[in-house]
């Protein structure tokens, strides 16, 4: 027998989600209870890839099929597709295996055409029928004409409100039979005019035309963003559903209704819902008219809404979840057209997950499974008033690179940012795209606005990082940082004016928009504390100031994986005596210079160590390219030639001798030490020296520092360094006259280093993945760039997701693979963690669980997320 590409809803069920989609498994299941749901079928996930793979044609076999089971459909219900008599209306439903509601397409009241709605009316004199036949057809056409053709629908929108305006009327339900009628034909019009043919009357067409609109719409932009957003896969595919119509539409005795068993907001046990006297589904969820909350329904429906929360009851119980349902009442007589797990904020899902524990319904395990990790990120930043959010408009829109929600007022620079901050502005900081030497200004403002860089890029990471909320590479903006001003959605604004940015959607608002103080419920610690007692894989975090180390041990964090010395070196004080060593012509001078910044390095360390209260410690050595740390403003070149009593031209010479084609892959990382071994020597003598000093204060405490070398790629050079490194530590040690431990590693973020992981092993007391620069190397394009080119990447399907957000675990984690097996043949209690981005992505960490790595660090704000993922991979894999 050929393969089975279409399903009645009696031949499914709940676990068929992969073959049927979700509605359709859902659909499958309430038919097993025995609820009352129109019998129809469902078309399966494997006919819609078909569908693709044959040019975006539905075959001949699968259309026989479909046709098939219309007729056993036509059966069941005792109707006939076209026929005059007796027609038999249908709705065509999207529905995938995840839930992306308001994605897709759906079509209602399918099969009507002239004749049919002639025939229905003639057997049935009441005035109020008629009224409903062609409220249906003048529907069933604008969707049509929308979903299936593609002709906007605003055009039918418009010729409703002529109507309504020529009548004098304000709802569409004032409108009477005579009215639609003509507006069912004006839509008619309206479609030959745009399409240049016909309005199609043979049912059958309606159906295929309709089938393949809904295949169709898995591939529509909409549906992309979202499923690259949320882990989607593109090879899934969508179900489609058909069943017969029922009728909110039909008279005063019907309507249309959705509902939740708990309140999506907040989680609270109760029913909540709205309800539409003579109205069709998509009025409640569209909101042409303000529906009636569901209580109310008991006084005008009381049967039918005994029995809807009675079969709320039975849904909840057997689905263990809060769900979500569309409905319809025909005539007094309820029908189930939809039920799943409903969406929830995070703060609901935390209430709801613990409540189903404490009420018997589920264990902590599968409560743990219930929470998506990255919706957690929205608990721990201040959020948007939601009353003032809805009735805001965005003027644009750009990545929602960091989440929170941040307002005040345009600057322009990093100075002025800190500047206005000093004198109690709130501020958003707007750059063309921020650096390094931002840092201190984005440390001072609410929220930072990008016109360029992607979810990796610098101001991304680093607002990530703080906790900031960030928007970046907002194309829209026409930027004029000289004159401080830019442009938006046709207007301009200056420094001083208010703005409001989204770091969750990537909104921009125009003013000031309320923010309010996330707060971290009592749910949220219980089921990190389940998540804790369940996962293998430590959290570390990715701090370089005490204050972002403090907030990640608040948040759980179990050590810092990666501490940037370089962003320590920002400051005003500390940067000018880099750049004198920078610019310093002798060893002597470097080291005379270096002297200067080693007080600062060792204080830095001292407060991190207090910070992590004796938990591990990585410092990685300094990394990036030298001319990074250089002057680009004559005035500041004009200060450091004075400084160092250089002329203005020789210290022009040194920064453009620094200047590199290639500086991602240029003199940076451990190159620098292989140069300039002082600057090891001073790093290794402030780490060691601040681990002394914590450890007598703490003798309690075990310190042993780690000092991870960066941008290894040969076992030599590693060497090299570590030498520099063990006999600098060992004399520090011993002019201390103390003993303490410590541990030298490297970072693999060379694919050459993760191919020689067992020569490097033999060195290196541990291995930390640098995904980003790991991911570049790999793939070969720069992380700062891609954006630029990934767009058509994803319209071409090539790649499905940010291989900087979400790790390519084919390619990139074939290299992480190997390297973990090759390290611990040579060493095989060696730790090895992650710290690139990718340490707080939910996948990445599920990935990491399975290579047996030891832990994962990431952003602070991230960490509950890691552990929560760290929780789901372990029990995932239990299961």
């Amino acid at each position: 027998m050929s393969k089975k590409y279409v399903y009645l809803f009696s031949e499914g069920n709940a676990d068929m989600r992969e073959l049927l989609g979700g509605k359709g498994a859902n659909l499958a299941e309430m038919t097993n209870i025995g609820l009352p749901v129109p019998q129809g079928f469902t078309i399966s996930t494997e006919a819609c890839t078909q569908y693709y793979e044959d040019g975006r044609k539905i075959n001949d076999e699968i259309m026989a099929e479909i046709m098939k089971n219309v007729e056993i459909m036509e059966n069941i219900n005792g109707k006939k597709f076209g026929d005059s008599k007796n027609p038999l209306l249908v709705s065509v439903r999207s529905g995938a295996r995840a839930s992306m509601p308001g994605m897709m397409d759906t079509i209602l009241n399918l099969g009507l055409n002239d004749d049919v709605v002639a025939a229905m009316i003639a057997g049935n004199p009441d005035p109020k029928f008629e009224r409903f036949v062609y409220d249906s057809y003048r529907r069933f056409i604008q969707m049509f004409s929308d979903v299936v053709m593609e002709v906007g629908k605003k055009y039918f929108e418009q010729l409703i409100d002529a109507m309504k305006e020529k009548k004098g009327v304000k709802f569409d339900v004032e409108l009477t039979a005579a009215d639609l009628k003509e507006l069912a034909s004006q839509f008619k019009a309206e479609y030959k005019s745009k399409i240049g043919s016909d309005f199609p009357s043979d049912p059958k067409v309606q159906l295929y035309e309709a089938i393949r609109a809904v295949f169709r719409s898995w591939d529509n932009p909409r549906a992309n963003v979202y499923r690259r957003d949320n882990d989607i896969p593109y090879s899934w595919g969508t179900a489609v559903n058909v069943m017969p119509m029922v009728f909110g539409n039909l008279n005063d005795n019907s309507g249309t209704g959705v509902a939740f068993t708990r309140d999506p907001a907040t989680g609270e046990k109760k029913l909540m819902g709205e309800f539409l006297v003579n109205a069709q589904g998509e009025d409640v969820v569209a909101g042409v008219r303000t529906p009636m909350p569901i209580s109310q329904m008991a006084e005008q429906f009381p049967d039918a809404y005994k029995q809807f929360v009675d079969v709320c009851a039975i849904l909840e119980n057997r689905y263990r979840d809060m769900q979500d349902m569309e409905f319809t009442v025909e005539n007094g007589k309820l029908y189930m057209l939809q039920c799943r797990n409903g969406k929830r904020t995070a703060q609901a899902a935390l209430k709801i997950a613990c409540d189903l524990v404490d009420e018997g319904m589920r264990t902590e395990e599968e409560a743990v499974l219930m929470i998506d990790p990255r919706n957690l990120d929205t608990l721990l930043h201040p959020q948007f008033d939601a009353k003032a959010l809805k009735a805001a408009t965005p003027i644009g829109k750009g990545l929602g690179a960091s989440p929170g929600a941040a307002c005040g007022k345009i600057v322009f620079t990093a100075d002025d940012a800190e500047s206005w901050k000093a004198r109690g502005e709130k501020v958003v900081l707007v750059r063309l795209e921020t650096s390094p030497e931002d840092i201190t200004g984005m440390k001072a403002a609410q929220g930072i606005l990008t016109v360029r860089g992607g979810m990796t890029s610098h101001a991304a990471v680093v607002a990530r990082g703080m906790g900031t909320c960030c928007v970046s590479g907002c194309g829209e903006i026409k930027m004029d940082e000289e004159n401080k001003k830019f442009e938006l959605a046709g207007k301009v604004f200056h420094e001083g004016d208010v703005i409001s940015i989204d770091g969750s959607t990537g909104n921009i608002y125009d003013g000031a928009i309320p923010t309010v103080d996330a707060s971290i419920a009592g749910e949220f610690g219980r089921i990190m504390n389940w998540a804790d007692k369940f996962r293998k894989l430590k959290v570390r975090t990715n701090a370089d100031t005490p204050r972002d180390a403090k907030k990640a041990r608040e948040l759980g964090a179990e050590g810092i994986g990666l501490c940037r010395t370089e962003h320590m070196f920002f400051d005003p004080e500390r940067i000018a005596a880099f750049r004198e060593m920078i610019c310093a012509d002798t060893l002597e001078e470097r080291e005379k210079a270096l002297a200067k910044i080693m007080p600062y390095q060792q204080n830095d360390f001292e407060q991190i160590y207090e910070a992590l209260e004796g938990t591990p410690v990585t410092i990685r050595f300094l990394d990036p390219p030298l001319h990074e740390f250089v002057p680009t403003e004559e005035k500041e070149i004009e200060l450091l030639a004075k400084a160092q009593g250089k002329s203005v031209e020789a210290i022009k010479n040194i920064i453009s001798a620094l200047h590199e084609a290639n500086p991602m892959m240029g003199h940076r990382g451990c190159r620098l030490t292989v140069t300039y071994p002082e600057i090891a020597k001073m790093q290794t003598s402030a780490i060691i020296r601040a681990a002394i000093n914590v450890q007598k204060k703490h003798p309690d405490w075990n310190l042993v520092p780690e000092i991870m070398i960066p941008l290894v790629g040969e076992l030599k050079e590693f060497k090299f360094v570590k030498d520099i490194v063990v006999e600098t530590a060992d004399k520090e040690i011993k002019d201390a006259g103390v003993s303490l431990k410590y541990e030298v590693g490297t970072m693999i973020e060379i694919p050459r280093a993760a191919l020689t992981a067992d020569e490097i092993a033999k060195e290196a007391e541990f291995f930390c993945f640098g995904t980003n620069d790991l991911t570049q190397m790999t793939f070969g394009f720069s992380r700062d760039d891609a954006g630029k080119f990934l767009g058509a990447y994803y319209d071409t399907k090539i790649y499905e997701s940010d291989p900087f957000a979400k790790l390519d675990q084919n390619g990139v984690g074939k290299l992480m693979d190997m390297t973990v097996k090759l390290g611990r043949s040579v060493r095989p209690d060696m730790h090895i963690g992650i710290c690139g981005e990718h340490g707080g992505d939910p996948s990445s960490v599920e990935f990491c669980h399975k290579l047996g790595m030891t832990y994962v660090s990431c952003s602070p704000f991230r960490v509950p997320i890691a552990r929560l993922a760290a929780a789901q991979a372990a029990i995932k894999d239990k299961k």
